[in-house]
């Protein structure tokens, strides 16, 4: 990592007041989510504990103790075959962008992942302008494999969305063992 000061770390309890605000905030101020509504930290810790519940990643990012970002992965769809394609969600404190933290936090969210045995990752990035989103995930190697033109309303305006994807270990070149 870039500073002794900066670690990324599975986040706690502890940490929902800063998840929650960090969401907020792009919540309002973002086109990375199309939701409209920043939910409270008791909606925010319902989600970090399905997530943990399906034994996934969900990680902060923090300098000097203070949480500027976090990441988590989650199955791609509910259905069973789906098990070994999950997809990232990543989101940063909005003073927090552009320092390389993006890239450090999703870096390590799929070497978790490719350890559990994921082999495909995908990122839903929301507003085909969300440069910064997509070249983290171009820099890691993603591809883009699609475009959903229209597909969100927000701020006045309508709003792509983004399909890119990345092989985790072997990918799709040998059988693949259960997912926990």
């Amino acid at each position: 990592m870039s500073s002794p000061d900066l670690l990324i770390r599975p986040s706690t309890p502890a940490d929902l007041p800063a998840i929650t605000a960090i969401y907020g905030w792009n919540v309002l101020n973002g086109t990375g989510t199309f939701e409209l509504d920043a939910p409270d930290e008791a909606e925010m810790a319902r989600r970090r504990d399905d997530v943990l519940g399906k034994g996934l990643p969900w990680l902060v990012v923090e300098r000097s103790g203070a949480v500027l970002g976090y990441a988590y992965a989650n199955h791609f769809r509910p259905r069973k075959a789906y098990r070994f394609c999950l997809e990232d969600s990543l989101y940063l404190a909005g003073d927090a962008t552009g320092q390389g933290l993006g890239r450090l936090l999703l870096a390590e969210l799929m070497a978790r992942c490719e350890a559990l045995g994921a082999r495909q990752m995908l990122a839903v990035i929301g507003d085909s302008q969300n440069l910064g989103s997509v070249g983290v995930h171009r820099t890691l190697g993603f591809e883009p494999i699609g475009v959903m033109k229209s597909a969100g309303w927000k701020f006045d305006r309508w709003l792509d969305v983004v399909i890119m994807q990345k092989a985790l270990g072997p990918g799709d070149s040998t059988a693949a063992k259960d997912l926990a």
